[in-house]
């Protein structure tokens, strides 16, 4: 990490710039339209009651440069928790100056400090810029499993069958 490279927990106030990286990574992922929230949604979910995930903004010379957003989950075979990287994510201009691998790294380490059995994330599959970072960092693809979803309708009608 860099000497200019800054870490901080985000907090409500930074709803607004959250949505904007999430709107960045939506663009790059060929998914702009996937993005369902607004600022509201983003304080809501990450810093209300009851939230459950977590946020980090990673700043350089006291510029926002990324972010991450991850939440714990459970692993029975470990019968410990984990952290589930949901987003991370580094406006183009200042990829390559160390700021996704120290956001890795900050979330990592928590991971140690707290006893955590996994530290995981989703990648698609043709982000090869992506794949390799998590390789270089030691990450191992997971290929023999498959994502699956249920969102939405098919959500709401699953939920509501008998």
């Amino acid at each position: 990490m860099t000497d200019d490279l800054h870490i901080r927990p985000a907090t409500a106030d930074d709803a607004g710039l959250i949505l904007e990286f999430i709107r960045e990574l939506a663009i790059y992922e060929r998914a702009e339209s996937s993005v369902q929230t607004d600022e509201a949604g983003i304080r809501a979910s990450l810093f209300g009651d009851g939230a459950k995930a977590q946020a980090l903004i990673c700043e350089q010379a006291g510029r926002a440069v990324g972010y991450a957003v991850f939440f714990y989950n459970y692993s029975t075979w470990l019968g410990r928790n984990g952290i589930y990287l949901e987003d991370l994510y580094v406006s183009p201009e200042h990829r390559g100056c160390g700021a996704g691998k120290a956001l890795l790294q900050h979330i990592a380490r928590r991971a140690v400090a707290e006893g955590c059995g996994r530290f995981e994330w989703s990648v698609l599959d043709w982000n090869t810029p992506a794949i390799a970072f998590y390789q270089a960092a030691g990450a191992v693809a997971q290929d023999e499993w498959t994502v699956y979803r249920l969102q939405g309708e098919a959500l709401r009608n699953f939920a509501e069958s008998a």
